[in-house]
């Protein structure tokens, strides 16, 4: 093969390539901003050259604490280029969170939001407001850029925190690249995609090569996020593929919007990070008139399982699908580390090059997640069925046993969220005196109708479900805490359904 025909090893080249192949199209649509692939390549080119200015070289940490936006997206893009590792912080993370991460991380350079405050104290290296990204935008690129390699490490995406101080994910190229060819019919060359995950989550981090790969078009809703919103963009900007978690979906379907937006250009809808009802799969299927699909991984994992297009209502809502094709599974005794057999639940293991590289200099922490064999632990339990898709029942650290008998969350969760009073739901344990833990419901109840009560839901639940699965106590609440990822806070609830048994 010629060497102008080596395919892209890194996101800097892949980048080069899309501007140089579709120059005029576009990469992000963010308010009334926009920017294409030629533009973006050339503010990423400038932005490469100050941070090599400024002293930074390949391997040196890049911090990012911004909202989601067109910004930065060509920082990132821009470090990369310069052999830099993105560290890029959630601006929701709080104080203490944000600190821990930069004392480990010593960047040199930190990207910080207008109106956005660093933890005192902290060494943030050289710090660039967003509003002055404009001049290092328009800097004249680089005499020369440093050898990248695939191998080198990209970034680090940060957990959220909800187990203690973040953990960081280390990810370089070459898993971008396998992420990519993993994700199947959610991405098709030309998307424009509706994305509403905040960038630091892993779904945007270790997604770019995909991006850019197929020449997406991101389309930010902006913050806060709102149903209004996302249906004028799904009108004007001819969404092909848009994303949401099941509470964002009810809100989108309950607008009065709803009946005036054309939905016929969205191909696909996709969902994940919480239980979902088969009524609401149904409903989505009816409205928007395309499939919908349900993945599962976690910040470490970078891509595990999916569902697929022709999955049916109560497939897409009671499971997240099969191994995508570069991973592997398997369910094993969260004690032993023995594999089980099919239909018994136990710790999801998953291995594939698609993996983080580590956890950000700890090697023992990573030891813990990541064992000899290369298996991930994810700490989550679940079971593979007779069908071969895997059903999620909840974390280890979220199962609490009640009189005797192990409780899994999730699966509570997701029949609670079939009830027609039930919006969304989260349910926690918590201790009792007498069967040691039971478990709490936290719902929001449905806009219409009447108010869930305890009796009702336990009813519906011992229809459906083992009876000491029903939820001891019922808590209706205005709406569910979130962490900084958008995923139910449920450290936040555990420490409520604790404080409120004393």
């Amino acid at each position: 093969m010629a060497p102008d025909d080596t395919p892209p090893g890194t996101v800097g080249e892949l980048l080069r390539a899309a501007a140089a192949a579709h120059p005029e199209r576009e990469a992000y649509v963010h308010g009334g901003r926009r920017v294409d692939y030629g533009r973006l390549d050339r503010a990423a080119d400038g932005f490469a050259a100050t941070l090599i200015a400024g002293g930074v070289r390949p391997g040196d940490v890049v911090g990012l604490v911004m909202g989601s936006s067109i910004e930065f997206a060509t920082c990132y893009l821009g470090a990369l280029r310069a052999g830099a590792i993105t560290s890029a912080i959630n601006v929701r993370l709080g104080r203490t969170e944000k600190a821990s991460i930069f004392e480990r991380t010593n960047p040199i350079v930190t990207v910080v939001g207008d109106g956005v405050d660093l933890p005192e104290g902290v060494d943030a290296g050289a710090l660039l407001r967003v509003a002055k990204l404009g001049d290092a935008f328009a800097t004249d690129p680089a005499a020369s850029l440093p050898r990248v390699e695939p191998t080198d490490p990209a970034c680090i995406v940060w957990t959220s925190g909800t187990t203690g101080v973040p953990k960081g994910a280390v990810y370089d190229h070459a898993s971008m690249a396998v992420i990519s060819r993993n994700i199947g019919e959610l991405t098709r060359p030309g998307d424009r995609r509706l994305f509403v995950l905040p960038f630091p989550h892993v779904g945007y981090m270790t997604r770019v090569w995909d991006e850019i790969a197929n020449g997406t078009t991101l389309v930010l809703p902006g913050e806060p996020w709102s149903a209004e919103e996302t249906l004028r963009l799904v009108r004007n900007e001819r969404i092909t593929m848009a994303t949401g978690v099941p509470t964002q979906w009810e809100l989108v379907l309950a607008h009065p919007d709803i009946d005036r937006t054309d939905f016929s250009n969205l191909r696909v809808a996709a969902t994940g990070a919480a239980s979902i009802a088969p009524e609401l799969v149904h409903r989505m299927r009816k409205v928007l008139g395309c499939p919908v699909i349900t993945r599962y991984t976690c910040t470490e994992a970078g891509v595990t399982t999916s569902t697929l297009a022709g999955d049916g209502d109560e497939v897409v809502a009671t499971t997240v699908g099969r191994p995508t094709p570069d991973v592997e599974l398997r369910i094993v005794d969260p004690k032993t580390a023995t594999p089980l057999s099919a239909g018994e639940v136990g710790e999801i293991c998953s291995r594939s090059p698609a993996m983080m590289r580590d956890y950000w200099r700890d090697p023992e922490l990573t030891a813990q997640v990541i064992d000899g064999d290369g298996w991930l632990h994810t700490g989550d339990l679940g079971y593979v069925g007779d069908d071969g898709n895997l059903r999620i029942v909840g974390r280890l650290k979220e199962m609490y046993i009640r009189g005797g008998y192990n409780v899994y969350p999730v699966e509570v969760e997701a029949t609670l969220a079939e009830h027609p009073s039930v919006t969304s739901v989260a349910v926690v344990g918590a201790p009792d005196p007498v069967l040691g833990e039971v478990g709490v419901a936290y719902v929001v109840p449905a806009p219409d109708g009447p108010e869930p009560t305890l009796d009702a839901l336990r009813a519906w639940c011992r229809d459906r479900i083992a009876d000491y699965k029903a939820p001891d106590r019922l808590e209706v609440i205005d709406e569910l805490p979130l962490t900084s990822m958008l995923k139910v806070d449920k450290r936040a609830l555990v420490a409520r359904a604790t404080t409120e048994v004393r």
